[in-house]
């Protein structure tokens, strides 16, 4: 069995999108999917999948909830290696010690137009820095996401497909839970 990690955007953020833990689980399973795990509240659900395309995954998840709950939650899936496979590409080795100053949003797709990102003035916006490699844009604040002009520059780059953002510890722990 492949282990697939769903990423729910928007789930129980500023009270809206209410999805508990316990329910997530049980949606998961009623899928079908096998020892799941749930990190956080916020839509991160960890399980054994007989052999599922990650995409075709997230298609059924965003039905399910939307059917069972009338929440339309944009999902993109993972698997094992293709979350190692993130860790391992960290371009930002440095922010590894913060962990919280390090978030990477999982891309749906790879983005056809990339022309408003690549016409940021990085300069302008240091110490922060972004790099996109494939399907994730990894976001390096040193100072924090919370005050960063650059996370709000990039968050304003219509990429064309479904993302969401997970800070380093989250992604980390994310792959722990997918190797147990």
């Amino acid at each position: 069995m492949t282990r697939q990690i769903a990423l729910l955007r928007g789930i129980n953020v500023g009270g809206h999108n209410s999805f508990p833990k316990a329910k997530q689980r049980e949606l998961a399973e009623s899928l079908g999917f096998e020892d799941v795990s749930v990190l956080l509240q916020t839509g991160n659900i960890v399980f054994a999948d007989p052999g599922t395309p990650p995409r075709e995954t997230a298609r059924v998840l965003h039905e399910r909830i939307a059917a069972d709950l009338g929440l339309t939650v944009p999902v993109v899936v993972r698997t094992r290696d293709e979350l190692a496979a993130v860790v391992a590409a960290n371009p930002f080795p440095q922010a590894v010690p913060e962990p919280k100053s390090l978030h990477v949003t999982f891309l749906s797709a790879v983005p056809s137009d990339t022309s408003r990102l690549d016409a940021l003035d990085l300069d302008a916006f240091a110490p922060d820095r972004y790099r996109l490699i494939g399907r994730e844009l990894y976001l390096w604040c040193p100072d924090g996401i919370g005050r960063s002009k650059l996370a709000a520059a990039v968050s304003r780059a219509p990429l064309g497909v479904t993302a969401t953002a997970r800070n380093w510890n989250t992604v980390t722990k994310l792959l722990e839970l997918a190797d147990a």
